[in-house]
């Protein structure tokens, strides 16, 4: 009988455990370890930011959800992972050992590389439902006050800009739903070379789709921002040219700001010698195993992915749901093998897609592979992405409750684009 440990219970950790135990039966024993008692859906902060969702509506409770599965959970940090010994130490005091280590933590939101960002800061984020809900009291505020200015972006580093986007425009919407757009000044501030990177050198025709729908909504925007630092109502921006010179200085005024941060690995992760690149990223092969700890695998945004291509300030690459899915899935199916003593087969994908939401319509993008030449990229904007998002939502937190397996994108989303099942 093996034991294997999911570290980490989020989009990746919870669909990870109960692949787990769809693949691997009842005859062996799994535990999940997240510092959290509760799952919450992050692709949906941004709505809680703005007060289209409270919390209760995309958290829930873990254990007992994992339990109708025969999953074990603690509620802890972990604080060390002894990988030559296979054990970790957790904050409440206990130790546990593992066969086998799935590593879906995460990234460490690393506010630090641009002085005075965060929400114990000068600015806001969506990256989790506690900072959402600081966001929502301090916008009711600046509502209240009946007029003001707004920056949304991402920091240099940044590697998930599709939120920015989202956000930018989410607000916009609310704020015109609320007939007091006028009143407000919105201003986007991304470390891209320009609107619609995404990260990805750009999917299809993002730029022109990205800038048009900016340009409606009369957000204006700084590309190649390099973010220096955040002071009470103020941001010193360096705009870069192409190349990489400083091309012109901006001190940009707000009264309340959402810049998605800089990701880096997680400390107790980063501590562990030979598991991670220098920003403390899990190394893995096309198997998601660790090449130096054979038993250790992850997947999901804690794992090391070169940028698609260099730019003037430095952006990452995203990992979106179908990736995450991909390298869960494949993950699992190798752990199996290792269990029976068979050769490591299963692989997971670069390729990415991903909804949109822009408040009352969205956009999709799908880049296969991730990284150009590719032989998909396919980007689309209509309300149908908005309404497919809110679908997605319902169904993914019911898919969790309900302990399914059931991967959403190969069975929905791949359909709903005509796309074929990827190999």
């Amino acid at each position: 009988m093996a034991h294997v440990v999911v570290l980490g219970a989020g989009t990746g950790g919870m669909p990870c455990a109960y692949e787990l135990r769809a693949e691997l039966g009842k005859g062996h024993d799994i535990t999940v370890i997240n510092e959290r008692d509760y799952f919450q859906f992050v692709p949906s902060n941004p709505w809680v930011a703005v007060g289209w969702r409270d919390r209760s509506s995309i958290t829930f409770p873990i254990e007992k959800y994992l339990a109708k599965k025969n999953i074990n959970f603690i509620a802890s940090r972990c604080d060390k992972i002894d990988a030559e010994n296979n054990k970790l130490a957790l904050a409440n005091g206990d130790t546990v050992t593992y066969d086998y280590l799935v590593i879906v933590t995460g990234p460490k939101l690393h506010f630090d590389e641009v002085e005075g960002t965060g929400p114990d800061h000068h600015t806001h984020s969506v990256c989790s439902v506690d900072h959402a809900e600081k966001f929502k009291a301090d916008y009711d505020k600046l509502l209240a006050k009946g007029s003001g200015k707004i920056a949304v972006g991402a920091a240099p580093f940044a590697s998930c800009f599709g939120p920015a986007y989202e956000f930018a425009m989410i607000v916009d919407t609310d704020l015109r739903k609320k007939k007091i757009r006028d009143k407000f000044e919105l201003q986007f501030i991304t470390s891209e070379p320009y609107i619609g990177h995404l990260g990805l050198g750009g999917v299809g025709d993002s730029k022109g789709l990205l800038e048009s729908a900016m340009r409606q909504r009369h957000i204006p925007w700084i590309t190649n921002a390099k973010t220096k630092k955040a002071e009470a109502g103020k941001f010193f921006v360096d705009e870069l040219n192409d190349k990489g010179e400083v091309y012109k200085e901006h001190e940009i005024d707000f009264d309340i700001a959402m810049m998605l941060p800089s990701f880096f690995g997680v400390d107790t992760v980063v501590d562990v010698p030979n598991l991670c690149n220098p920003r403390g990223f899990v190394i893995v092969d096309e198997h998601q195993c660790n090449p130096t700890y054979k038993n250790i695998y992850s997947a999901g945004v804690c794992i090391a992915i070169p940028p698609v291509e260099a730019t003037p300030v430095p952006t990452g690459a995203p990992k979106t749901g179908y990736m995450i899915e991909t390298m869960v899935t494949a993950a699992v199916h190798n752990i199996h093998s290792d269990i029976e003593g068979k050769s490591r087969t299963a692989t997971g994908t670069w390729s990415t897609m991903c909804l949109a939401d822009m408040g009352d319509t969205g956009a999709a993008f799908v880049a296969i592979p991730q990284i150009p030449p590719r032989n998909v990229s396919w980007f689309k904007e209509g309300k149908w992405v908005h309404l497919a998002k809110i679908a997605f939502e319902k169904y993914f937190i019911r898919k969790m409750k309900k302990g399914s397996s059931e991967p959403f994108y190969e069975k929905s989303i791949l359909k709903m684009m005509g796309l074929k099942r990827l190999k």
